[in-house]
């Protein structure tokens, strides 16, 4: 394997330069290998970083020990659900988070937090040197680069698989080689999970002029047409914009999250087969599975529609696709997201109340919304009320509503 990459950024750390490295590890074929090739083509101790963000299924006891299987000399595991919901989902919920009209950002948001945490690790373990699994073709590279440097412009970072020349066979040769342990079966996609979501790539998924096979490549969702025949309803109270009861029933953020995800899976509801504009120029196709995120989003909208002016609601639309935009494209950390949800957290100090959503088969409807905010007063709409609304006073406002289309329309007559 001969290795041909030329490092040209100054973050990129050099060989030579540091005795041990903080390694972001999955578990998987690529972070297992990169432990050996790390320890061998540097020369240094690897330790390993681990973040349970709500990855549904991971045995991260397991994770552990085959870290250190693999040569790790430490293997940290960390659980930071909690954080997670309470401090950077409860953003994506405030500011209906969804990128290119369907994607609701799980995995950017993810990357947000996991730096965070590295960042932190190498200051305690003493480390200077961070090294993740992301390949040079992603979104996650610029992500993860970025925010490491911003929180700390000392620390270099290194991405194997920008360097190694290995394909995926002979990924498997290496581990094979060096009693790596290898996933049984190898799978036709690749995935990714937190709390707010998951996603499949790979296979025929890349082919935007195939049909994904949802049977194989579906992870947690029901299929709409598979879903219960029957609807459910259920209802969910806001405060401030976050949501603090289920059915009346007071929860957390991130156990209110992990309740939707199951439910809305059963009904599938948040799948989606998804063409996004990576950061590094490329046009991908994905299938997102999203279910929480649908359902919260849909309702906390809603309740935000009744409780804002027009004028605001129009204005933060504008503002929460830059919000989506800039969470996408690596931009979690600067000025203007910082200003984004100055503006965000005022509008929803007034997004209390409770809204009832209806679950059937890949769909989330909203039936009813309330509010000791609201803005919706129902004596003045009423075909009932005689007295409230002054319906004399509508004539002239209409003359004069109408005038300048008016003189508009005789002038282009002439």
């Amino acid at each position: 394997m001969k290795n041909t990459y030329n490092k040209i950024a100054s973050y990129e750390a050099k060989k030579g330069t540091f005795d041990k490295i903080l390694l972001l590890y999955s578990g998987g074929l690529d972070t297992s290998v990169m432990v050996k090739w790390l320890k061998d083509n540097y020369k240094t101790e690897v330790y390993t970083l681990t973040l349970d963000i709500g990855q549904v299924g991971e045995d991260f006891e397991a994770i552990q020990k085959k870290a250190i299987k693999c040569g790790a000399k430490k293997a940290i595991v960390i659980d930071a659900q909690e954080e997670f919901a309470e401090e950077y989902l409860n953003k994506a919920i405030k500011s209906n988070a969804n990128y290119q009209n369907g994607y609701h950002l799980y995995c950017p948001i993810g990357r947000a937090i996991i730096a965070k945490k590295a960042v932190e690790i190498a200051h305690a373990e003493g480390i200077s040197v961070i090294a993740h699994g992301c390949t040079g073709k992603g979104n996650n590279q610029v992500r993860l680069d970025s925010y490491i440097t911003i929180l700390d412009p000392s620390l270099k970072i290194i991405a194997p698989v920008r360097e190694w020349s290995m394909t995926r066979k002979e990924e498997l040769k290496y581990a094979e080689k060096h009693g790596i342990p290898i996933p049984a079966k190898h799978k036709d996609y690749s995935y990714d999970e937190n709390l707010w979501g998951l996603s499949s790539e790979g296979s025929e998924i890349e082919d935007s002029s195939k049909i994904p096979n949802f049977e194989k490549c579906i992870l947690r969702n029901e299929f709409p047409e598979n879903a219960p025949n029957d609807s459910t309803t259920i209802s969910i109270e806001f405060e401030k914009g976050i949501p603090i009861k289920l059915n009346g029933v007071k929860t957390s953020l991130v156990h209110a999250i992990k309740a939707l995800q199951k439910l809305g899976s059963a009904y599938g509801i948040g799948l989606k087969v998804f063409i996004e504009d990576r950061i590094v120029g490329l046009k991908v196709r994905s299938v997102y599975e999203q279910p929480a995120a649908e359902i919260l989003i849909t309702a906390h909208k809603e309740l935000e529609k009744l409780v804002s002016t027009k004028d605001e609601n129009e204005f933060k639309n504008i503002v929460d696709n830059k919000w989506a935009d800039l969470c996408y494209s690596a931009k979690w950390h600067s000025p203007l997201m910082k200003d984004l949800n100055s503006f965000i957290d005022t509008v929803n100090e007034k997004v209390t109340g409770k809204v009832t959503c209806k679950l059937y088969k890949g769909s989330v409807w909203t039936l009813a919304v309330e509010s000791k905010h609201s803005l919706l007063n129902a004596h003045l709409v009423s075909f009932n009320s005689k007295n409230m609304f002054n319906q004399k006073a509508s004539a002239g406002f209409i003359e004069l509503y109408g005038l300048q289309d008016q003189m508009a329309h005789q002038v282009s007559a002439k």
